[in-house]
């Protein structure tokens, strides 16, 4: 009965747990599940147990079935409020009233009560339920020496009973801790290596890009600059050559399409960041481009940060293209980069006074050019957003990148 007694206490604690607790996630759920059905097995034993000792010896057999019938009937209805905790402790209460009746009416109806105990140590405040498991052993042994006198066993049965139930629900209570604490160590391991494979993506896409713009510049670039230079040579031997002007021509446009293919080899080419700050970078940039007919300012507001580095190569490249624009296009006698640390974000502004893109090309293409389209993808690349606002007099490029909590 000791060895009966000792499962019951285990079993019912898991009951209790698995009633309020969604344990599916876990990795004790098949032990939680086995105490649940063993439980169920013990609680339907001790319940006939009791239905036969009433009906062998007691003097109320037909009551005693009666009460352990609905006993049985209300303990199996209670999994339905397993995830209302208002709506567990009534049903607690409406167990407590069925076994005192039966305590009442049958004295072996006692060992119903180790279930109880620890449903009472779960479903309510640590306090109120050591109280009610002092309560209701106190009620045991009363109940049993009422039936049948005082015995050394109906005293030391209940009490022994009540301090395994307490130490296993504080047991049970610690492997639940831990339980949670092992699925927040996974949740973050698990967040962990997410992170991990971005970055490796990343890494991955950057080293392709960079392989690119090299394969890039020792085939295509060195071709096209091999063809101006013998272009050129052709234009110094023969300057009275009938098709001098289509030479000219031929090597005019090997160097457009020189200075493109350079632009795009720059495009490809992971930011310069060694060695400097993103505020140096963006600074060098904006210096590089100024001459006595444009006045260009790079300004910095806020607390200047570590940002990630996809995010500091995205807006160097960023700020790359839309100074060139200005550069290239505009035709602006004033520009200014703006550099903005915010709580939750920093922001990138390039501001230029020049002619402005054309209204056409903004109606029919959001992004403007292609390279703006290509900075556009940059941004929403790393989560970011990107505006446009042009008029003649007033271009603003205007990118946005939110950052993570510290």
């Amino acid at each position: 009965m000791v060895v009966a007694r000792f499962l019951l206490s285990m079993d019912a604690a898991a009951v209790a747990r698995h009633k309020l607790v969604d344990v599916h996630r876990s990795a004790l759920t098949p032990v939680f599940s086995g105490l649940q059905w063993g439980l169920h097995v013990l609680v339907v034993a001790l319940t006939s147990v009791v239905v036969v000792r009433a009906i062998v010896s007691d003097a109320y057999p037909v009551v005693v079935v009666v009460l352990a019938g609905i006993f049985l009937g209300v303990y199996f209805a209670g999994g339905r409020f397993r995830r209302d905790l208002t709506a567990a402790r009534v049903w607690l209460g409406l167990l407590t009233l069925l076994w005192l009746g039966l305590v009442f009416f049958g004295p072996y109806a006692v060992y119903l009560v180790f279930g109880l105990f620890f449903l009472y140590l779960h479903l309510l405040p640590r306090y109120w339920g050591l109280l009610a498991v002092i309560v209701t052993t106190l009620v045991s042994v009363f109940g049993y020496a009422a039936h049948g006198g005082w015995s050394v066993g109906g005293v030391i049965g209940p009490l022994l009973g009540a301090l395994v139930a307490v130490a296993i629900g504080l047991g049970y209570e610690a492997l639940f801790r831990e339980a949670g604490e092992r699925q927040r160590l996974i949740d973050e391991l698990l967040a962990t290596r997410t992170t991990l494979a971005e970055r490796e993506r990343t890494a991955g896409k950057l080293s392709e890009r960079e392989r690119l713009a090299q394969e890039i510049h020792d085939t295509v670039a060195q071709g096209l600059s091999s063809i101006q230079l013998l272009l050129h040579a052709v234009e110094r031997a023969a300057p009275d050559h009938p098709a001098l002007e289509k030479i000219r021509l031929a090597r005019e446009t090997a160097a457009d399409s020189l200075l493109e293919t350079r632009h795009l080899i720059a495009e490809l080419t992971p930011a310069a960041l060694e060695g400097q700050s993103l505020t140096e970078a963006l600074t060098r940039i904006t210096q590089r481009v100024a001459t006595p007919g444009l006045d260009a300012e790079m300004l910095v507001e806020g607390e200047p940060q570590r940002l990630p580095m996809p995010v500091e190569a995205a807006l160097v490249r960023i700020t790359q293209s839309a100074v060139s624009n200005v550069v290239r296009h505009a035709r602006a006698h004033r520009m200014r980069v703006t550099l903005t640390y915010a709580d939750d974000a920093v922001h990138l502004d390039v501001v230029d006074d020049g002619i402005g893109i054309d209204p056409e090309v903004l109606a029919h293409n959001p992004s403007g050019s292609f390279g703006l389209t290509a900075m556009r993808s940059r941004v929403q690349h790393q989560g970011g957003t990107m505006d446009v606002e042009s008029e003649p007099g007033h271009t603003a490029v205007a990118v946005s990148f939110p950052l993570e909590e510290q």
